[in-house]
């Protein structure tokens, strides 16, 4: 799972962010100060620090010199275009003004994560190998046919193997290929990936998340 440090003193803020990011599947870790945040950047690495300016201790601004090379999203009230190009300059990665949008903001936390590291062109977890120039799922070198949706689904899991696809994500990636993206339709497609795995190898590949999405089983 991806690690998402959330630095923000307003506890209702805060909070909201924390609630957000678990729904998607990201690990979220919290400092209430930019004191305590500089603590937790020497003792752990992060992939993505969602960071307010005007902090306790220690400011934003401040904080973004000690980052090392974290992706940063400033999420601040201060919206003068001044305000933005001085973060920005100092390092930060994006900058997004309060109040937010909540789908925008998880867009732009994907992007900053996507960013941080180019698709692999052969995706491998244990038996299993995605070839996605062929477009095409190998176990221990047997050709297992996929649907279009079926690889695009596998895919997804593959490139995040300990985190959490939620299931929303999920029916995103069906809608762009058919008209049938509700969860019923999911589950059938869940379901015929793993028959098909199972064909192959007597390990069950991919586990569910009661309520949330599905991920590898480790």
């Amino acid at each position: 799972m991806k690690k998402i440090l959330i630095v923000e003193d307003d506890i209702s803020i805060h909070d909201l962010l924390g609630e957000l990011l678990k729904k998607e599947g990201y690990l979220t870790y919290d400092a209430y100060s930019g004191s305590e945040a500089a603590l937790l950047l020497e003792k752990d690495d992060y992939d993505l620090i969602l960071l307010d300016l005007m902090l306790p201790g220690m400011t934003g601004e401040e904080l973004l010199k000690k980052r090392g090379d974290t992706p940063v999203i400033v999420l601040s009230a201060k919206a003068s275009s001044e305000d933005k190009v001085d973060c920005l300059l100092s390092g930060a990665n994006d900058y997004v003004t309060k109040p937010f949008d909540s789908k925008e903001l998880l867009a732009r936390i994907e992007v900053q994560l996507r960013s941080k590291v180019d698709q692999p062109k052969r995706m491998k977890y244990k038996e299993l190998e995605l070839l996605d120039d062929a477009h095409t799922l190998l176990i221990s070198d047997t050709k297992v046919n996929l649907t279009k949706t079926e690889y695009a689904i596998l895919k997804q899991l593959l490139l995040n193997p300990s985190r959490v696809i939620t299931k929303n994500k999920l029916l995103d990636l069906m809608s762009i290929d058919t008209e049938d993206g509700d969860e019923n339709s999911l589950r059938v497609h869940i379901s015929n990936i793993r028959k098909k795995i199972k064909e192959h190898t007597s390990d069950d590949y991919i586990e569910s998340i009661w309520g949330i999405g599905f991920k590898l089983k480790e």
